[in-house]
């Protein structure tokens, strides 16, 4: 098992009616500025809750934050920061508003990297504090550092990483996702799937603990899936979802283990030249990553078979192809295509990839760093 340092911060206030206990998680005294994307909060009660909370409180609102959020949102989001003298973001909505919060709770407090954001060179250091009303699993945002952040006029999209954008608290109620639109839950229950498996998915160090967490997880997300598709007011299943949406990507099932990425890596090209919403990137292509590192993979694979899949007969060769053609059934079962042609995409749109992830300075991915750009090539073409 390799070393590893494990910190997490954000309070988790998690179950029914927990949204009004909002005003309990940010000092009285705080300026805040309230996140949101294009209005759904409205119709599904979260925002009359939150005014409600907050009511009392000095709150500016800034709207509009789309899915696979764009810098050009955000900057005029960073002057009304400015104007208002926030002290405090709210990030009420799924894991693109909650993204593009942490973006802008960063660039308030270092201005200087706006400039160099999309260059690779902004040095981030302090950020104002933030919180999360989560409305829509999937992600993860809500208890991590991450960001992903689209540039959709340069076709790039980032990873941006800072301790200090750790949310200090996320209020998750499984009955807001009750109005979750079939996509969206598909997407998110993908998401999440995948996000664990970048973590388990690649080889033996003695993980012994991770492992079984991940697979717990894993376990959680199958059982629970098919059930919140068809009984979208399904508490328990919603509320198992969320949960394990979170737990995916809070750093607890990679401790110790390594850790993969590549099928994101490439996802992330995807949506930034194509507009195709992140997780069905990461349901096309993770079939056909596996199947090009399949010798890398295979005892993995094995072991993700038996105790998730339950494969037990055939060769190695023929349990391990299966477990990849498993999964990719299971995310056909959501609703979720896993071909880059029912996209549009062809063969002449791979070379577009290949040449962001150069211009992103990654030429080199997977766990062993041993995917070549070449390699790239092949396994976006079959995944088409």
């Amino acid at each position: 098992m390799r070393d590893f340092v494990y910190q997490n911060s954000t309070r988790v206030i998690f179950g029914k009616g927990r949204i009004s206990e909002l005003s309990q998680q940010i000092p009285a005294e705080e300026r805040i500025l309230l996140v949101a994307g294009g209005g759904s909060i409205k119709e599904n009660g979260v925002y009359s809750q939150v005014r409600e909370a907050l009511e009392g409180r000095t709150v500016i609102e800034y709207w509009g934050i789309e899915p696979n959020p764009d810098i050009s949102r955000i900057l005029p989001a960073l002057e009304l920061v400015a104007r208002e003298r926030t002290t405090f973001l709210l990030a009420v909505g799924g894991g693109s508003v909650v993204d593009a919060t942490k973006c802008l709770a960063l660039l308030a407090c270092n201005p200087s990297a706006v400039e160099t954001l999309f260059g690779r060179g902004g040095k981030f250091t302090d950020a104002l504090p933030l919180g999360v009303v989560l409305t829509a699993p999937g992600t993860g945002s809500e208890m991590n550092s991450m960001a992903a952040i689209s540039n959709r006029a340069t076709t790039q999209k980032l990873v941006i990483s800072a301790p200090s954008c750790q949310p200090q608290f996320a209020i998750l109620d499984p009955e807001v996702t009750y109005s979750l639109p079939p996509r969206q839950w598909a997407n998110g229950i993908v998401d999440a799937y995948v996000h664990v498996l970048e973590q388990y998915l690649t080889y033996e160090v003695g993980g012994i603990l991770s492992n079984r967490m991940a697979e717990a997880v894993l376990l959680a997300i199958r059982e629970c899936a098919p059930k919140v598709m068809q009984e979208p007011h399904n508490y328990e299943a919603c509320a198992n979802l969320m949960w394990c949406s979170t737990l995916a990507l809070n750093g607890l099932v990679g401790a110790g283990v390594p850790q993969d990425w590549s099928t994101h890596y490439i996802g992330h090209e995807l949506t930034a030249i194509f507009g195709i919403d992140h997780a069905r990137t990461l349901a096309a292509v993770l079939p056909a990553m596996l199947h090009a590192r399949f010798q890398s993979k295979t005892d993995k694979l094995l072991q993700y078979g038996s105790r998730i899949l339950g494969i037990t007969a055939g060769t190695d060769e023929e349990r391990a192809r299966q477990a990849i053609e498993d999964t990719r059934k299971f995310f056909e079962s959501l609703g979720v295509p896993t071909r880059l042609t029912q996209y549009g995409l062809t063969e002449e749109s791979i070379p577009r990839v290949v040449a962001n992830l150069k211009a992103a300075r990654r030429i080199r991915l997977g766990e062993r760093l041993d995917i070549t750009l070449d390699q790239v090539a092949a396994i976006v073409k079959n995944a088409l």
